[in-house]
């Protein structure tokens, strides 16, 4: 994995730390969080306490004040280890920056603090039992009743949902708006308001040790004051922030391609058959020749994506190629190398088993790969 041209000694010096600490504190420990199907709170904390949870948010909330390029550097790191770490960067990365943008002064004070050292985890409930990418036609409302919200319905497939206690739910504050998306606005629920509870802990095909649920709101009363931003904007705010969640996705796609291309090339040098390497033979080198151009092109796309994003340019046409893009190859290579390590790439210890079954579900999350392409005919004026 190169540097990025962007990368400064500071970055890089950043960069080390994180990847020392995760082989400390995260690598020893990952086969047992996915036992388990959780990542220990202990492991959150330590990442709040190093400064490694959103590292962008102000010096005066507890953060660091710094810019996404430190956020893509957690980002890669921690897919690196494995892909059931994504729940932190959407923490991070997805969640807090609706507080930062849309947030109050008062709503600032209350929760960023928390969110930077671990002691609050936070969750986005978008999807819903009949719902996924029709966003405008959810079902969940919101009805003001004096000081509160009522809140009534039901989200699933929601990233870190059981451990969450702060999730921003995206609900219908006038569930006979038209056009009905101007009806949405984004509430903050805390896990302890009062009709909030947490169905089952999903049991999903990979990404096992992160923590995906079923939410339920049954006359759940909110606080009018976390009302994030204004009624019925709340449509307008998901399209804003969902550039920098598709570039999250596309960056772990990307990471995952790398890592999958870099040890299965250690793996074909070493195994033998037929009393020579399997690297030494034309279809192993032609399939490695043609993943580590597909990494190379990749990740020369998301630089120029990643320094236009950072300079604050609207580039929601090429994250959803990348989006697309990225994830989509993050599958054919993860089909690629398991062929490659032959029996040994089924076996649960063999790494690339577990990058094969985490691997698809990026083509379906924050907007499925069908979605993006949608996006991108739209936006060539189709």
């Amino acid at each position: 994995m190169g540097k990025y041209r962007f990368e400064t000694d500071e970055h890089e010096m950043f960069r080390t730390t994180i990847r020392k600490f995760l082989q400390d504190e995260a690598e020893p420990y990952y086969e047992q969080w996915e036992e388990e199907r959780v990542i220990p709170f202990d492991f959150w904390k330590k990442m709040g306490e190093m400064g490694f949870l959103c590292p962008h948010v102000e010096e005066a909330y507890g953060g660091l004040g710094l810019d996404f390029s430190y956020s893509l550097i957690i980002l890669e790191e921690l897919e690196r280890i494995g892909t059931s770490l994504i729940g932190i960067g959407l923490h991070s990365d997805i969640v807090t920056p609706y507080i930062e943008s849309y947030g109050t002064k008062s709503q600032k004070e209350k929760w960023l603090p928390g969110c930077v050292t671990g002691n609050h985890i936070t969750a986005v409930a978008m999807t819903e039992p009949g719902t996924g990418s029709d966003l405008a036609n959810i079902k969940t409302t919101a009805i003001r009743e004096g000081e509160y919200y009522l809140v009534n319905g039901q989200k699933t497939f929601i990233t870190n949902g059981i451990q969450a206690d702060l999730i921003l739910v995206v609900v219908k504050t006038d569930p006979n708006a038209e056009p009905k998306h101007k009806g949405i606005s984004l509430l903050m629920v805390e896990a302890d308001s009062p009709g909030y509870s947490r169905g089952r802990k999903l049991n999903k095909v990979g990404l096992h040790a992160q923590d995906t649920a079923e939410l339920y709101f049954e006359d759940c009363r909110v606080p009018r004051e976390n009302l994030i931003g204004e009624e019925g904007k709340g449509f307008k705010y998901l399209m804003e922030k969902l550039q920098q969640e598709r570039l999250v996705v596309a960056i772990s796609g990307q990471v995952a391609s790398e890592d999958m291309l870099e040890t299965t090339l250690e793996y074909v040098k070493s195994r033998e058959a037929f009393g020579k390497p399997i690297g030494s033979f034309q279809n192993t080198q032609f399939k490695l020749a043609e993943m580590a151009t597909q990494v190379e092109l990749g990740r020369s796309f998301l630089e120029t994506l990643i320094e236009d994003h950072i300079a604050g340019k609207e580039i929601v046409t090429k994250v959803s190629m990348a989006k697309y893009w990225l994830t989509d190859t993050a599958k054919r290579i993860a089909n690629e190398c398991m062929q490659l390590h032959g029996g040994y790439g089924y076996m649960e210890e063999y790494k690339i088993a577990r990058r094969f079954r985490d691997t698809p579900v990026a083509s379906i999350y924050a907007g499925s790969n069908e979605i993006m392409k949608s996006i991108i005919a739209k936006n060539i004026g189709l």
